[in-house]
């Protein structure tokens, strides 16, 4: 008979939702929310009670009746640490993702609408594989800094959905594999996948690993608190700097690959020596994750938008193959993700997990 999921991923400008029957999704729909409406919240939970209203509109105008779901699911939010699953949504949760401890964004959203929608319809409310995720093993978290500890913020529901596909394909067990997978989107997080954990990986939000098309990656500390302490830039533009016009932005204003590829091909040699810097940084953060499992590696998986982009895998293939094969996953399909973990929930492959 099926199963009827509706899943909600608030971002930045915008809410994605849909509805699943199963794994089939049978209505979608993106809200689009301008930049200058928005900012007139003074946080992200500020926004509850407008998105919220936005997506019971729309879904009326389905026509899709409410009462045959069997869950909703939201995407998971900044809190505090968790193992990889599917969580049911409880009042603890909800608690924290107002007080906002582990920091703002906009998928705190996610399980305050999937609850808020659920409690009327007498359904359970889950989220899937947050970007609080935290499976790393002690060493991974030592910084060199005593006072700092690497913290764990990843593309997690991502980057598990497409190393259970890619184990699925190989038709293997993603319990059984030694995984590297690499998310390329406007951040990147490659993390290395121990038979079904994710051991380590760079912090993809606020400056480890390589540079992406909107972030700076690691960048050398003398004369980053240099500019600190200059006075010539506020805390807000450092954390601009690093996130939102670090990376492709900082050195070429955008953050389109295509249009960075199209400048490469139109013969701009600046715009190419950029590009493959970033190519670079990724291909090393692969090499540098090979040898946490000593080389013991079953694949490499490119996934996000990125790995869209035929140039960049091609690169980035040629660099790190001798490690490993390399599989191509593009996109992040987070709905059907979200789905999928709610999915087996409800089919009973797995239990939900306490808060």
């Amino acid at each position: 008979m099926g199963k009827y999921i509706l899943v909600i991923n608030p971002g930045s400008t915008s809410t994605k939702i849909a509805i699943f029957k199963d794994e089939e999704m049978i209505y979608e729909n993106k809200i689009n929310h301008p930049t200058e409406l928005i900012q007139k919240y003074p946080n992200i939970v500020s926004q509850f009670e407008f998105r919220n209203d936005l997506i019971k509109e729309e879904l009326k105008k389905s026509n899709f009746e409410l009462t045959k779901l069997d869950a909703v699911c939201g995407r998971g939010g900044m809190l505090k640490s968790l193992t990889s699953g599917t969580y049911l949504v409880t009042d603890e949760m909800i608690k924290d993702l107002y007080e906002a401890k582990r920091g703002e964004h906009a998928s705190n959203l996610g399980a305050i609408i999937a609850r808020d929608i659920a409690k009327d319809l007498n359904i359970p409310a889950f989220i899937v594989d947050p970007v609080a995720v935290d499976e790393m093993h002690d060493i991974a978290r030592i910084s060199g800094m005593k006072i700092i500890e690497r913290s764990c913020i990843f593309h997690a529901l991502n980057q598990k959905a497409i190393a259970r596909k890619a184990s699925k394909d190989k038709e293997k067990d993603y319990q059984d594999l030694n995984l590297i997978v690499a998310h390329l989107g406007g951040g990147i997080s490659v993390a290395v996948h121990n038979k079904g954990r994710v051991i380590d990986v760079n912090n993809a939000l606020d400056g480890d690993g390589p540079m992406s098309p909107e972030r700076s990656g690691t960048v050398p500390m003398g004369p980053l608190y240099k500019m600190c302490f200059s006075g010539e830039y506020t805390l807000q533009d450092i954390k601009r700097l690093n996130y939102g016009k670090g990376g492709l932005v900082s050195y070429l204003g955008t953050n389109n690959c295509a249009e960075v590829v199209k400048r490469i091909k139109s013969g701009d040699k600046y715009a190419k020596m950029i590009y493959d810097a970033m190519i670079y940084q990724i291909a090393k953060e692969i090499g540098a994750c090979s040898t946490v499992l000593k080389g013991n590696i079953d694949y490499i998986v490119l996934t996000g938008g990125l790995a869209y982009e035929t140039y960049a895998v091609e690169q980035i293939t040629d660099r790190v193959s001798f490690i490993a094969d390399v599989l191509v996953y593009p996109g992040e399909n987070e709905l059907l993700s979200l789905a999928q973990g709610a999915l087996r929930v409800l089919n009973e492959e797995e239990k939900a997990k306490k808060y």
